[in-house]
């Protein structure tokens, strides 16, 4: 396991000894009356008693202390961590000088993150940031009271984290990726890739709380298309490669992966490349499986989810509390394409959809 930590000291100076400037005008204004000689003496004392306020003014605040968890590697997360830094500098943080990062990664062995989150909750950091509901479930369980915020978050309240987006009402709050409309659109966006859509295969895992609303939003985007949805469960890595056969057996033109959590990023190398052997178009959720090989991605814009966390950061330090903070909804989204898995497959993407891509990778 790799672990990740930036630690910094940052020492409290003893305070300059001073004495109140009305004290000292006066003090040193009653010798200067009575000796001329005494002027230096007097322009000293006022020096002094100046100096030592600008001195004490001028040592450093607190450092504040806050940690990152993640169960993916923090190799494969680089974009969204450096959105994450760009956000505590835009506020004025910079680690080192004001603040201070506990990074902790499970690099992928979910089994992991337990150790970790009981490790970051005895550190006693001031916020801890979560890159997931793999990792905000067992932190939930071992603290009350630290305030955390989720990076990211399919489901907040049905995963049990939020009382309600408006009204987090506990220890955790953050922003969500809940945009089960999405699924919709992706579906939308093989058709126009993939004009004689007819059966198109839906890879899902059965267990995620937003999974019956992404599959009503496909089932009306299919209905408008005239596409039929054939569900292919995916409960465990291992279903992977059978999914993939089933699809193909099932003469499905073209894929939609809904599959989340462990069973998806983490694997993303394979089921890009279960997608090409298979010569199956997919299009996904997150920009990940693409950059690992995948075709296509369209949804929320992770970069700017993590940019944007870094204010909550901000808030809690500054005193508000979790409960009180609502939970933000995805705001910017992204379409990705690339165009070396459309040539491994055969496929050609219109210029139209090329012309709306945010990313190109050729």
């Amino acid at each position: 396991m790799n672990r990740f930590r930036a630690k910094f000291f940052s020492g409290n100076p003893k305070p300059v000894p001073s004495i109140n400037s009305a004290q000292a005008l006066s003090l040193a204004e009653g010798s200067a009356i009575q000796n001329p000689k005494c002027w230096a003496m007097f322009a000293f004392a006022l020096t002094f008693a100046f100096g030592g306020a600008v001195a004490q003014a001028q040592q450093p605040s607190r450092v504040a202390r806050i940690a990152y968890i993640t169960a993916a590697p923090l190799s494969a997360l680089t974009n969204r961590i450096d959105a994450f830094r760009q956000g505590l500098r835009e506020l004025g943080y910079v680690e080192g000088k004001n603040i201070t990062i506990e990074w902790r990664s499970a690099d992928g062995r979910v089994d992991r993150v337990p150790a970790l989150a009981t490790e970051l909750v005895q550190l006693k950091v001031e916020v801890i940031i979560t890159g997931g509901g793999a990792v905000t479930r067992p932190l939930k369980k071992v603290t009350s009271t630290i305030p955390i915020v989720m990076a990211q978050d399919s489901d907040p309240v049905g995963n049990g984290f939020v009382a309600s987006l408006a009204r987090p009402g506990g220890n955790i709050t953050g922003l969500s990726t809940l945009a089960p409309e999405l699924s919709g659109k992706r579906l939308e966006l093989l058709k126009e890739v993939v004009p004689k859509l007819s059966r198109v295969a839906v890879f899902t895992t059965p267990t995620d709380p937003g999974n019956p609303q992404a599959r009503k939003e496909i089932e009306l985007a299919a209905t408008a298309l005239g596409v039929a949805p054939q569900y292919f469960d995916v409960h465990a890595p291992q279903d992977l490669e059978n999914v993939f056969r089933a699809a193909t057996n099932a003469r499905t033109d073209a894929a939609l992966m809904s599959a989340s959590g462990p069973i998806g990023v983490p694997n993303r190398k394979e089921i890009a490349e279960l997608a090409a052997k298979n010569q199956l178009p997919v299009i996904y959720a997150l920009p990940d499986y693409v950059e690992a090989g995948g075709l296509m991605s369209y949804g929320v814009n992770f970069s700017d989810l993590y940019r944007r966390a870094a204010t909550y950061v901000d808030k809690i330090l500054k005193g508000a509390k979790p409960a009180d903070l609502p939970v933000e909804q995805p705001k910017k989204f992204e379409l990705v394409i690339n165009l070396k898995a459309a040539k491994q497959i055969g496929l050609t993407i219109p210029a139209n959809v090329l012309l709306r891509a945010d990313r190109v990778i050729r």
